[in-house]
């Protein structure tokens, strides 16, 4: 054995790396200084991408060398979710300290399954912060999650486990007698589905529940549909409202709805992945009342607390139920009084053993800005949104496609028929982003498709919005006069 050569990863010079550390993080603070100097988006040229395509490195590299491939190859065509007229989807536009926290937290290495440490103590506080936020009380348990997905599936887990009724996981969801039910509006996000299906429900266990003409779930087709439900011989579980809907962030009355299913002994669960940290913003508050009667909320950091991906949460009110869900120790992970493994043990409330230190970007970042902040960037993003839909209403050639109740706005180039539009709309998209001018993305609401702008980006201004309505209109005539030769 001695004659073994002994390694280590660590540099063999440390002031080499230190001067390189240092010239990393004076780029990166120029790369996020300089954002608006850059395209929106730009496509990768296939040679680029080719050098991304070769095998397996057997040789070493210096780590500036490597460094340097990071930046012309991956830095340099990166989604643009920072960039101030990244309106797509719904991403979060990060911030600088919790991209330090993120580096900081990789650098202390701590796995968060669990363990008497400092880091673990930072995710049990952060949990608490969003349960204030969201209006849960002390006794709720919570757990950091990769995003809402996740966030939702362990919910669901937890649901499916107390509907049943019996120990599910001793026994396994065959000895169910009753088929479960969950219920959702047709604008349900996608993730909840797949929930069910990685569960061994199927997607049959998800009812969509036809929406209103503001894309809220309807509380008389609900009725009818749980009702309904029973006399087939299923057993109806859960009611999910959704907080900020993906599609046009449309918010389901979630009072209405905690009353429904008190009436119906239904578990409450509120996707709120959008809208979870509304309380955050005093004058938009009130759209989530009733959040905070909710069993069980998801919630997204990475949106609008703008946490470096990937952050996400879940709450549970019932403590015991979480815990019983996924509580589990191998022989090798005996929790003691004292010592390392003393204390509440993380993943004993989620899928995950091996578990990154997510907390502290969220931490530093809260600590750093106060939560005011975010409230008020909160309300700015919704003002940007009504802001874009009062200049879209005086445009002769756009036009609104769904009603603007949050921060999300829904629109369209006109045409002279839906499949002309739909084209037209799709290659305004496409060059827009291509060009680098902005990254909206396309949707179809109530069967009129077009574009999306998701403002969840604290570096937008109005004249990030005025420039690309600008864009819209000029590339659509640009389209209109190419085809019309």
């Amino acid at each position: 054995m001695r004659n073994i050569k002994e390694e280590t990863l660590d540099p063999e010079d440390w002031e080499e790396a230190r001067a390189l550390a240092h010239v990393v993080v004076d780029e990166a603070v120029d790369h996020l200084k300089q954002v608006r100097e850059r395209p929106a988006w730009r496509p990768m040229p296939d040679d680029v991408r080719a050098q991304l395509r070769t095998g397996l490195p057997e040789a070493p590299s210096s780590l500036e060398q490597v460094y340097g491939d990071y930046r012309d190859l991956v830095r340099a065509y990166p989604m643009g979710n920072i960039h101030p007229r990244f309106w797509g989807w719904y991403m979060g536009a990060s911030n600088f300290t919790g991209a330090l926290g993120d580096f900081l937290a990789a650098v202390e290495g701590s796995n968060l399954g669990g363990g008497n440490t400092g880091a673990a103590q930072v995710e049990q506080q952060v949990v608490d912060w969003l349960k204030e936020i969201a209006g849960f009380p002390e006794s709720a348990s919570g757990t950091l999650t990769s995003g809402g997905s996740m966030a939702n599936l362990v919910a669901h887990t937890v649901i499916r486990n107390l509907a049943a009724g019996f120990d599910v996981r001793k026994e396994g969801i065959a000895a169910l007698e009753k088929p479960l039910r969950f219920y959702a509006s047709d604008q349900v996000h996608s993730c909840h589905q797949k929930a069910f299906e990685t569960l061994g429900l199927g997607a049959k266990t998800l009812v969509e529940v036809p929406s209103d003409d503001r894309q809220r779930i309807r509380l008389d087709a609900l009725e009818f549909a749980i009702s309904e439900d029973r006399a087939k011989g299923f057993q109806p579980a859960c009611v999910i409202g959704t907080a900020g809907t993906t599609n046009t962030g449309a918010i389901d009355d979630l009072t209405a709805l905690s009353d429904l299913c008190e009436r119906e002994q239904l578990w409450f669960h509120v996707d709120g992945c959008i809208g979870g940290v509304l309380r955050l913003a005093p004058d938009h508050a009130h759209l989530v009342s009733g959040i905070e009667r909710a069993g069980s909320v998801a919630i997204d950091p990475h949106k609008w607390l703008h946490a470096p991906f990937e952050a996400g949460a879940v709450l549970i009110k019932d403590r015991s139920a979480h815990f019983s869900t996924f509580e589990m120790h191998g022989d090798y992970l005996q929790l003691q009084e004292r010592g390392m493994l003393a204390g509440e043990f993380l993943a004993d409330y989620g899928l995950e053993l091996s578990r990154g230190f997510r907390a502290l970007k969220i931490w530093m970042s809260l600590k750093e800005q106060g939560a005011a902040k975010f409230g008020r960037l909160i309300s700015q993003d919704i003002a940007f949104a009504r802001y874009m839909a009062r200049q879209i209403e005086a445009h002769p050639m756009l036009e609104l496609v769904a009603p603007v109740d949050l921060n999300i706005v829904c629109f369209r180039h006109v045409a002279a028929d839906e499949d002309a539009a739909k084209a037209l709309n799709t290659e305004i998209m496409l060059r827009l982003q291509e060009r680098g001018l902005a990254v909206p993305s396309d949707t179809t609401v109530q069967g009129k498709h077009g574009l999306r702008c998701a403002f969840n980006n604290h570096r937008t201004r109005h004249e990030d919005i005025d420039g690309f309505l600008r864009d819209v209109a000029l590339v659509g005539e640009e389209i209109t006069a190419e085809r019309a030769r």
